[in-house]
């Protein structure tokens, strides 16, 4: 069943009544208190300019467990040269920007729209969304971002414009021992390649929890 959200009233239907793909509710908006209270019961929106706001609550969670995560030996190694410095919350804009304008394989477009942008960076400003930078000198090459919850980061997107950058940006994260749990939302082959893998949402929901 899919629920429409009332414009007043920022609460959420029961994530375990979302429909099989994950889709939950449809509507409300943007606001940092409607989005933290998404956050907080295993839901986030994801959605193109093209649709209403859809909010989703999938029943199995992809997730990278930081001490699962897998690191090649040349990952290792570049990670030892200093080719890249890596930077947390110094340019969040930027890096949600990149990551909207990152080409991804079978998307046209992006879900990343300029409200989803000017919420994201609402939510930074008042300490609850973080970005983590990747640079090569001054050129900004790649980045992550997402919104902590608890001891959970929930991963919104990646970029890279320099090979293995993104990679960098998450093994950064992953290192930081800040999180008990990396959300990586839902299965790419590639972040499964570096170690996440599906949990129920009732598991995901006890870290969600944790503090």
């Amino acid at each position: 069943m899919i629920f429409q959200l009332s414009p007043e009233n920022i609460g959420f239907p029961d994530p375990a009544l979302a429909e099989p793909d994950g889709l939950l509710a449809v509507g409300g908006d943007l606001r940092p208190e409607r989005l933290l209270a998404a956050y907080q019961r295993s839901i986030f929106p994801w959605y193109s300019d093209d649709t209403p706001i859809l909010w989703y609550s999938p029943h199995e969670r992809f997730v990278l467990f930081p001490d699962e995560l897998k690191i090649s030996k040349s990952m290792r190694q570049i990670i030892r040269s200093g080719r890249f410095e890596v930077t947390c919350n110094q340019a969040f804009a930027r890096v949600i920007a990149a990551c909207a304008q990152q080409p991804r394989p079978g998307q046209d477009g992006t879900w990343i729209t300029a409200d989803m942008q000017q919420a994201y960076i609402q939510l930074h400003e008042l300490g609850y969304a973080h970005s983590t930078e990747v640079w090569h000198g001054a050129d900004l090459v790649g980045g992550l971002y997402g919104v902590s919850v608890g001891g959970v980061f929930c991963g919104e997107s990646m970029f890279s414009h320099a090979s293995n950058a993104s990679k960098v940006a998450l093994t950064s994260l992953c290192r930081s021992e800040k999180y008990l749990l990396i959300d990586c939302q839902v299965y790419t082959d590639h972040l499964a390649s570096l170690g996440a893998r599906m949990i129920p949402r009732t598991q995901y929901l006890t870290f969600l929890h944790a503090n």
